[in-house]
């Protein structure tokens, strides 16, 4: 039997954590009874047209109902005014209280994780000074998902213990979208960076492009190093426009600016590449699932170009019949690449498992679970789709694996196993063997 370390911390959706969006008002003409111009035209003249007085009496109703929720809302209202300027053009004599003011008009209020919150990665953090030996700060992504069902990218931070308990840095009082560099193209990519005044926990990315522009989804990070020893962050998630899916890249180097670019080939069609945090023998590699039910082994030179792999891992047990994926990206250890997997089986149930590649040729399956290492119980089974445990990777410190895990795509709870443990699960030392299939472990509420 093998020991999971489950934390009472519980993630849950809050409709509270708000962030200024653009309010999008056709410029279009409208050819209605008001005339032949745009329902913005309309508005921005008659908000010109006020007195100075009135226009600041306007603004301090906006002030007094918004200004103590947000991160520097003038400055936010301005910049948004700006955008409506090159848009409709004209208005450029005002003063910064009707530019405040027009912007506040062309804004609103966005509950980003009024929905759910769900499917979370983890990385180090790029800052680890003052930690204990074998405690790690971490940064950890989160699915967040709110009105009409938009997801969002945000994020927590926190520090894993040497004894795989977890602490979470409190929750920001404010939250602010990431902005854009420089204009976007249509199709990316897209190169963000967040607001000098806030923290990587008070920050969230919104879709940008038309790609994108009905969700990202399921980031897997990775602290990815290459051959010359220089460490980054990259990452693969799903990008969805309301009818069609892509897998494009995540990169940042300090998590004060963000890449966002799509992936080319036969792979960027399907979901969940997860990338290695190393190359494989010169090359990029991945785990990918190119049939929707197996797991396949890629490489390439490029590494925004993903195209065909080699089936290594495919359904055999009961409780992953339906189809299978990768949890996140590898995990190095001595004894080879840790992959956490899930499995789909009777019911839509989906349980987490693992599976140990071999260090030099992933492609060969040293050990892989005979029964799941995390399934859904009765207390945690029940959210907006039942009976679902997911994650999107976790990540080592010292000797254990930490594990953020979705719960019925609502919340997120947390557990933590030694290595050692993981390896008895998998039928590697003397602790387990193959006679002696190790117990299932249900994902429980502390």
């Amino acid at each position: 039997m093998y020991n999971l370390t489950h934390s009472p911390i519980v993630l849950t959706a809050n409709p509270e954590r708000v962030v200024l969006r653009p309010f999008s008002i056709s410029v279009q003409p409208t050819g209605s009874a008001q005339g032949s111009a745009s329902r913005a035209h309309r508005i921005c003249n008659q908000l010109v047209s006020l007195t100075r007085e009135q226009c600041q009496a306007e603004l301090a109703n906006v002030n007094r109902d918004f200004q103590g929720r947000h991160w520097q809302t003038r400055e936010i209202f301005i910049d948004r005014f700006r955008q409506i300027q090159d848009m409709i053009g004209g208005m450029d004599n005002l003063d910064d209280d009707h530019r405040a003011l027009i912007g506040a008009y062309f804004s609103h209020e966005y509950s980003f994780e009024a929905a759910a919150v769900m499917n979370p990665s983890v990385v180090p953090h790029p800052d680890q000074s003052g930690m204990a030996e074998d405690s790690v700060r971490f940064i950890m992504s989160l699915r967040t998902v709110g009105e009409g069902h938009i997801s969002t990218i945000s994020f927590r931070e926190g520090v894993f213990h040497r004894d795989g308990t977890i602490e979470l840095k409190d929750e920001s009082d404010f939250v602010v979208a990431a902005s854009p560099i420089h204009n976007v193209g249509a199709d990316g990519p897209v190169d963000l960076r967040r607001h000098s005044a806030c923290n990587i926990s008070s920050t969230v990315i919104f879709p940008i492009t038309r790609a994108q522009s009905n969700g990202l989804e399921d980031l897997r990070m990775v602290h990815f190093t290459d051959e010359g020893g220089r460490s980054t962050y990259i990452g693969s998630y799903t990008a969805y426009s309301g009818r069609e899916i892509g897998c494009e890249l995540f990169e940042t180097d300090d998590f004060v600016t963000f890449r966002l670019s799509p992936f080319r080939g036969e792979a960027s069609r399907h979901k969940g590449l997860a990338l290695f945090p190393r190359k494989i023998n010169g090359r990029y590699a991945a785990i990918g699932r190119l049939d929707h039910e197996s797991l396949y082994y890629l490489e390439s030179d490029d590494l925004t170009v993903w195209n065909y792999g080699d089936r290594f891992i495919e359904p055999v047990y009961p409780w992953e019949l339906v189809q299978m994926g990768n949890c996140g990206s590898p995990i190095e250890l001595d004894e080879g690449w840790l992959l956490l997997t899930h499995g789909v089986g009777a019911m839509r149930r989906y349980s987490l498992a693992a599976a140990l590649l071999d260090r030099h040729d992933p492609r060969k399956v040293i050990a892989r679970s005979t029964l799941p290492l995390l399934s859904p119980d009765e207390e945690t089974r029940e959210g907006y789709v039942p009976n679902v445990v997911y994650t999107c990777g976790g990540m080592r410190a010292g000797d254990w694996i930490m594990i953020p895990y979705g719960v019925a795509d609502s919340s997120i709870r947390f557990v933590s196993a030694r290595i050692g443990d993981i390896l008895s699960h998998l039928g590697i030392g003397a602790a387990q063997t193959a006679a002696t299939p190790p117990e299932p472990v249900v994902a429980r509420a502390e």
